[in-house]
C-alpha cells in the first residue's frame, strides 16, 4: 500500500461508503465536507482507481469501492479484536471467546463445555448472546462472534459446522391437559389441538422437520402463533393458547406449569451444532474446538 495512505484516509473511506452522502459523512467524522472530499479524491489518486460515482447529490460505490469497503470492514473487526486481546493479556486474562447459541444450547451443553474448559484456561473470558441460526451465521462472517450453536444442515461457504448433539422432541403440554405419558399413544391424539412452533425464521430445516412430524402423524397442525423463543413458547402453552414440539433438552431450567411427554418412538432426531468461521484466528477459538 502506498505510503501516501494512511488508516485515517481508509476510516474516512468507510465512513462515505456506509453513509453513501459526503455531508453526513463529513458530520459523523466531524470534519468540513469539503476536506473530505479531498482527502477521497487523495485516496483513489494514490489507489489509482475510483471508489466512487458522484452524480450530483447521489453517491454510489463502484464496483472496486464495494470490494474494498466490504474487505476492510473484515480487516478493521479482526483489528479490533487484536486489540482487545492484547488488552486482556495486559489484565492478566489470556483471550476471550464470544458465542452466540440458540436457547437449548444453554440448558446444559454450553455450561458443561465452559466448565470444563475454564479448568484448563481459567483466565479467558466469555461472551454470551442467545440469537436466531441466521443472525450467528451473519455474526460468524462479520467476525462479530467467535462460535455458534445453531440448529440448521447448511451453511455458508467459509463457515464449518460440526454436530455435537442428536436428540428426541418432546410433545408439550398444559400440567392439567388430559393426555400424559400413561395414555398417550401417538400424535394423531392432538390432532385438533392448536399449535406454538418455533418460526420458521428460527431455521427453516428445523421447522420442516417438525413438519414432518405431523406429516408423518397423518395430519397437518393449526399453528396459532410462531416464535423463536422457548420460554414464549412455554407460556402460551401454560396459559392453554396450545400445544408444542420442542427439542428434549428444553424440558430443564424452566418452572411453569406445563408438562412434556417424549415422542422416542418417531424417526425424527434434532441436531445441535457447532459452527465457526474457518478464517478465525482468535488462539482461544482453536483451543476450544479441540475441547468440543
Amino acid at each position: 500500500m502506498s505510503n501516501q495512505i494512511s488508516n485515517r484516509h481508509l476510516q474516512y473511506f468507510m465512513t462515505v461508503a456506509e453513509e453513501l452522502h459526503f455531508r453526513k459523512a463529513a458530520e459523523r467524522l466531524f470534519i468540513s465536507q469539503p476536506g473530505l472530499s479531498r482527502q477521497i479524491k487523495q485516496l483513489e489518486s494514490s489507489l489509482g482507481f475510483a471508489l466512487f460515482e458522484r452524480h450530483n447529490r447521489k453517491v454510489k460505490l463502484t464496483q472496486s469501492g464495494a470490494y474494498l469497503k466490504n474487505e476492510l470492514a473484515v480487516h478493521f473487526q479482526n483489528l479490533e479484536h487484536v486489540i482487545n486481546h492484547a488488552k486482556l493479556l495486559a489484565e492478566g486474562i489470556q483471550g476471550d471467546l464470544s458465542f452466540g447459541y440458540v436457547g437449548s444450547a444453554m440448558q446444559q451443553l454450553i455450561p458443561d463445555l465452559m466448565l470444563k474448559f475454564r479448568k484448563e484456561h481459567p483466565k479467558v473470558s466469555f461472551n454470551l448472546r442467545e440469537m436466531d441460526n441466521q443472525k450467528q451465521i451473519e455474526e460468524l462472517l462479520s467476525r462479530k462472534i467467535d462460535i455458534g450453536f445453531v440448529r440448521m444442515e447448511r451453511v455458508p461457504r467459509g463457515i464449518e459446522i460440526k454436530p455435537v448433539v442428536q436428540e428426541p422432541f418432546c410433545l408439550v403440554l398444559p400440567k392439567n391437559h388430559p393426555l400424559d405419558v400413561s395414555n398417550f399413544t401417538n400424535l394423531s391424539q392432538c390432532k385438533e389441538e392448536q399449535f406454538i412452533l418455533f418460526d420458521p425464521e428460527y431455521s427453516a430445516s428445523y421447522f420442516e422437520q417438525v413438519m414432518q412430524i405431523f406429516d408423518d402423524s397423518g395430519f397437518t397442525p393449526l399453528v396459532s402463533h410462531n416464535t423463536i423463543h422457548a420460554s414464549s413458547i412455554f407460556k402460551l402453552v401454560e396459559n392453554h393458547f396450545g400445544l408444542s414440539i420442542v427439542p428434549q433438552s428444553l424440558q430443564n431450567g424452566y418452572n411453569m406449569n406445563i408438562k412434556f411427554i417424549p415422542l422416542d418412538n418417531i424417526a425424527q432426531r434434532t441436531v445441535l451444532s457447532i459452527v465457526w468461521n474457518q478464517q478465525n484466528r482468535n488462539p482461544i477459538l482453536q483451543n476450544f474446538l479441540k475441547l468440543v
